[in-house]
């Protein structure tokens, strides 16, 4: 009696491979893609005088300017939206881990899914037809979309973390919002922040796509240049928002410093 499993047929493989083939092939043809083309002497003239204008930043005052408000702009875009997620998200997961009965967790854990699972695109979309176009659009925007994600890990972390400590103050005497507040909010705090800032650092950078859809910050100018192929000065809000991203991911990796430091 052969105990051995018997090898896979080597045909099986190689007619797998020769199926994945046929359909990359197939699929540049649908697409009517030919990369080579983009090493054509036409096209390779064509970059290097579109590389030669964008990289020459417009650096006069007037823009300069317009570039630093619509960077301010989107910081505060950004910083708003988190700071309205993390405070909605704590208060729907609450709820979300089941506290308040299983049809109220169901609900929440529901709208949650909704909120996460539309793109922040298409919530700025609807926010410019509800509020019209500027910075108020793209906060709700981002919002929305962060206060799904935001309330779907505070529960996770709430359900994961152990309730003696609040358990022990309710035996005391302590009101349930109390137990919470000094129980368990002192305990998942360093996680929930950890959380928060993760997703603001995200939202400075899709803050900066929502202008794209007229939702005010540095996109708005950078969609607007653009479109008036002012390479010049689509350059200089590029390197704003590059600028802007690094300083947003130092200051968060400092606070993540300081927040290990305190909790150990």
């Amino acid at each position: 009696m052969n105990i051995y499993p018997k090898p896979a047929m080597p045909w099986r493989g190689f007619a797998l491979s020769l199926v994945c083939i046929a359909a990359v092939c197939a699929s540049f043809s649908f697409l009517q893609f030919n990369p080579f083309e983009l090493f054509s002497t036409q096209s390779l003239s064509s970059m290097r005088t579109f590389v030669a204008r964008f990289f020459s930043p417009d650096l006069s005052p007037d823009f300069l300017l317009k570039v630093a408000y619509g960077t301010i702009e989107t910081l505060a875009i950004s910083a708003v939206a988190t700071l309205l997620a993390a405070l909605f998200g704590l208060l729907f997961a609450l709820p979300a881990t089941g506290r308040f009965g299983q049809l109220l967790k169901q609900s929440v854990r529901l709208l949650l899914n909704f909120l996460r699972a539309v793109p922040e695109l298409v919530w700025a979309t609807l926010m410019v037809l509800l509020v019209g176009l500027g910075p108020f659009a793209g906060t709700l925007a981002l919002a929305l979309h962060t206060i799904g994600v935001l309330g779907r890990l505070f529960a996770e972390t709430l359900e994961n973390r152990s309730d003696d400590a609040a358990r022990a103050l309710i035996l005391s005497g302590a009101r349930p919002f109390t137990a919470f507040f000094y129980g368990t909010l002192p305990a998942v705090a360093p996680q929930l922040l950890s959380y928060t800032l993760y997703r603001w650092e995200m939202n400075i950078r899709m803050a900066t796509i929502l202008g794209f859809v007229g939702a005010g910050g540095l996109g708005q100018i950078l969609y607007y240049e653009l479109s008036l192929l002012r390479e010049s000065q689509a350059s200089t809000a590029l390197i704003a928002m590059f600028v802007l991203v690094i300083a947003v991911d130092a200051l968060s990796a400092r606070l993540r410093r300081i927040q290990i430091h305190c909790a150990g």
